[in-house]
C-alpha cells in the first residue's frame, strides 16, 4: 500500500517535474544570451577564428533544439522512480552541468577570456559526459538526448580552443 501511495504521489507530482525541467533551462538560455549577444558585435566579430566555424545565425536555432533536448531529458530523469539507485546524483550532476554551461557564456563572452571559456568548457565537456553515463543507467532515451548536446560543445570546444590560440 505506501509502495503504492508513493507511485501515485509521484505520478500527480508532474506539474513541479515539468516546472523544474523547463524553468531552470530556459533561465539558463536567457542568461546566456544575456552575457553573448552584447558582445558578439562589440568583441567576437574582431576576433579571428578557426577554420569550420559556422555563421552566427546557426547558435540560436541549434541551442534552442538542445536547450529543448535538455529540459526534455531531464524531466524524463525526474519522472523516473525515485526509487531508482543514482537518480539523485544524475539529476544533481545534469543541474552541475547546466550550471556550467551558463557560466561559459560568462566566461567567454561577458569576460572577454576565451582562456577562461576553455577551461570551462573543458570540465563542462566531463560533466556532460558523466551526465549522460549516468543517465543511461536510469532512462536511455534521457541519455541519448544528451547525445547532440555533447557533440555541440566538443565542438564548441574546438571553436573556444581556436579562438584562444588565434587570438592569445
Amino acid at each position: 500500500m505506501n509502495t503504492l501511495r508513493a507511485s501515485q504521489g509521484h505520478r500527480n507530482g508532474w506539474v513541479p517535474r515539468l516546472a523544474l525541467s523547463i524553468l531552470p533551462v530556459a533561465a539558463v538560455s536567457i542568461l546566456g544570451s544575456w552575457a553573448t549577444l552584447p558582445n558578439i558585435p562589440a568583441w567576437y566579430e574582431g576576433l579571428a577564428k578557426p577554420p569550420l566555424i559556422p555563421p552566427n545565425g546557426v547558435f540560436g536555432p541549434v541551442w534552442t533544439i538542445l536547450y529543448a533536448l535538455m529540459a526534455f531529458a531531464i524531466w524524463r530523469v525526474l519522472s523516473a522512480n525515485p526509487a531508482i539507485p543514482g537518480r539523485g546524483s544524475a539529476i544533481a550532476l545534469f543541474f552541475i552541468q547546466l550550471g556550467l554551461n551558463c557560466l561559459w557564456s560568462f566566461s567567454f563572452f561577458a569576460a572577454r577570456s576565451p582562456a577562461a571559456g576553455l577551461v570551462n568548457i573543458l570540465v563542462l565537456d566531463a560533466a556532460v559526459l558523466a551526465t549522460i553515463v549516468m543517465f543511461a543507467r536510469i532512462d536511455r532515451l534521457a541519455a541519448w538526448c544528451l547525445v547532440p548536446y555533447f557533440c555541440w560543445i566538443v565542438f564548441a570546444t574546438y571553436l573556444n580552443a581556436g579562438v584562444w590560440l588565434l587570438n592569445g
